[in-house]
Formats: structure tokens, sequence, C-alpha cells
């Protein structure tokens, strides 16, 4: 038998393009159809799909969000433009049960929850995923900033060539299976300009689109509106509570304060700033203090998704970098296996803010590879 003597493609298949199926999940942005018109361009058998994952009505479908009503639009006109065919897929109910109710419910426990990673690890990547999987694809195309590198162990997870855009803090549950079948073509690109000269070399509609900012079912940002709307009458009043003991004021419900907070506390009148510490949902307390107080040395951390070549409990500890905020730059910590999915990391340079059900990831310290992470369950 002769070998097969093929070149790989840009997608590292060793067939040509027009033999190789790529599912692209496509919100109607500019990067998810930069990623299909190039693909399509380069002759891949390209089908587009967009998830409808919730009941638009006018508050949402608005620019600086995805997948509202303009989006889905957006996405079938650059699947016209470049000939290939585009699906929407109704995905509301799956999205309510996986990510919507998770979010109130986290809300109204005293958390800050991440919904954009949850949608990632329970939605596209597992969902919609298996779907590309039914349609026979070869692999399943995102416009993520995140880049998929071969190792001497399998692909590897590694951060965006671009820093500033680099998505890597809301992809880590990303497990091995579904490296193998992901593929991340922007990941490599050096800004966000490249992405658009992209989108008007196709000639593209949607190059000078905004980015999205907010939650999509979030449409201002206003959090507590929202699980108002989901969970009516659960913002219940309370004290406002300072570290000492004293009580400073009243509140009309938990869901108006995160940790870390400052601005809005309703408690004028001190000498010293005062920010949220924590969230005692129990006796319905907002407890405030110093800014010294949001300092954090070691993380709980539970749900882990380890994606190192060795086993998690190969070692006592690892000494990796750490993001406990997606705004924040990489720490250095030690992270100490409890079990499989659970962790305590230690901070060497304290934190400032870290905040129950916000993400944990981890980096490799001595390049761009993410090693996975896991959920903070809380913090001294």
């Amino acid at each position: 038998m002769e070998p097969n003597t093929t070149k790989f493609n840009s997608l590292g298949f060793q067939k040509a393009p027009s033999e190789t199926r790529v599912v692209v999940a496509m919100s109607g942005g500019v990067d998810s159809s930069v990623v299909a018109a190039q693909l399509a361009n380069e002759g891949y058998d390209v089908i587009g799909v967009t998830l409808q994952l919730y009941d638009h009505g006018a508050a949402l479908a608005k620019k600086g969000a995805c997948c509202a009503g303009i989006d889905i639009h957006d996405a079938r006109r650059v699947a016209e433009r470049m000939n290939f065919p585009h699906y929407v897929l109704d995905y509301e109910n799956i999205f309510k049960e996986t990510v919507i109710d998770e979010f109130a419910d986290s809300y109204l426990g005293g958390a800050t929850p991440v919904p954009c990673i949850r949608c990632n690890e329970r939605v596209k990547f597992k969902d919609l995923l298996e779907t590309a999987k039914d349609l026979d694809a070869d692999c399943m195309a995102t416009g993520h900033y995140i880049q998929r590198k071969h190792g001497k162990n399998g692909p590897e997870l590694h951060c965006a060539a671009d820093p500033k855009r680099d998505q890597s803090y809301f992809l880590f549950p990303t497990t091995k299976e579904q490296l193998n079948f992901l593929r991340f073509p922007l990941g490599r690109l050096k800004s966000k300009g490249e992405t658009r000269a992209l989108a008007k070399q196709f000639d593209l509609s949607i190059s000078e689109k905004p980015d999205s900012q907010d939650i999509c079912f979030v449409p201002n940002g206003d959090y507590a509106s929202v699980i108002e709307k989901l969970r009516p009458g659960a913002a219940e009043p309370g004290e406002i509570v300072h570290a000492d003991g004293r009580i400073l004021g009243n509140h009309a419900g938990i869901i108006h304060f995160t940790v870390g907070q400052r601005r809005g506390l309703g408690v004028g009148g001190l000498s010293d700033p005062l920010y949220v510490t924590s969230l005692n949902v129990e006796d319905r307390q907002v407890i405030v203090g110093p800014k010294e107080l949001l300092k954090a040395h070691k993380i709980n951390v539970s749900e882990i998704n380890w994606l190192g070549d060795q086993d998690f409990f190969s070692t006592k500890q690892w000494k990796l970098k750490v993001k406990v905020r997606s705004t924040r730059p990489p720490q250095d910590a030690l992270v100490r296996p409890k079990s499989q999915n659970t962790a305590e990391v230690e901070l060497i340079e304290p934190e400032q803010g870290v905040a129950p059900g916000q993400a944990c990831v981890f980096y490799d310290e001595r390049n761009s590879r993410v090693l996975g992470g896991g959920w903070i369950k809380n913090a001294d």
C-alpha cells in the first residue's frame, strides 16, 4: 500500500479542504463571520450554525450583545455572501436550564457568576459540538481568540497571540476530547485590526460591527433587574454591616452587590472608603470594610478541568500562574490538589476582590499554555 503523500491542510487534516467538512459556530459578529468566510474562501466544506439562545424581545435586540435577532440576520448574510449553508438552531430551553437558571441561583447565593464560561462549557462545546458531529463534520471552528497547538501528547490549549484579545479565561473548561475536535483560526492573529481587515477583504457587511460587550441576556449590564425578572420577590432587604460589627445602614437586596464593589453602597459620611468584602446570604447582610480586607492569599477551587500532560495528582503541588479575574494578568501561585476536582490555590502575592463564582484559570509558568482551571468557592 502506497503512503498517503497528501499534505496536511490548514485545519490539520491530511486531505483536501474540499473534502474537509467544518461546522462554524456563528454568532453574527465580526470574529466568527471572518472564520467562516476565510474557511469557505480556502475551499472547505463549511456549514454555518447560529444558536438562538433566548427570546430576544425589543430590549435585547441591540448592538453590543451577541446572538440577538439582528445577529442571526447578519450571520445569514455572511453565509449568502460566501455561498455556504447556514442553519439556526433553537437552543432556548437548553440555554435557560444550563446557563440562565444557574446564573440567577448563584447570584442569589452571593456568588458572582460568569455565564459566558458556562455557555461555552455546557452549550457551545457540548450540545453544538455534538450537533457538528451529527452533521458528519471533521471539526468545529469558532471565532474565539485562543490557540490550539500540537504538543508531544496531543493538542494543547494556548493563549492568543494578541494578549488584549485573549479569551483563555472563558475557555478553561475545554476538555482534551473537545480540543481534538475544535479549531480556533483567529488565535494566531496579532490584533483585532487584522480580523476587521479580513472582513473587508471578503466584503462582509459586518466589518465595522461593534464587539459584543454585555452578557447576552443582561442587556445593560444591570444584573439585578434580570434576577428580579427571573426570580420575582427574591431581592429581600437586609443590613449593611461593617467588618467590625457596626450596622451602617440597610439595603434593598444582596443581588445589588458584588464582592469588591465600592460605589453605590449607600453608606456615606465615613472618612475612609469602604468595599464589599463578603455577602452573608443566610442573614441577608452585606459586609463592608477597608480595602485591605479584600486581599486573599488562599483560594479553594472546585470542578477542576486539568489539561496538563501528567496526572493532576502526580505531585503534591504545582508551581503555576493563575488568573482569578478576566481583567487581571496571571499571578504566581502554588496549586495543591485535594481531590480529582478540587484544589487549594496559594497566591504568592495576595489578590484583591477574589469572588466566589468567578474562575481560577491555570497557566504554565514557562510558556503560553493553558492548563485548565476551576471555580472559586471561597477565599481568605
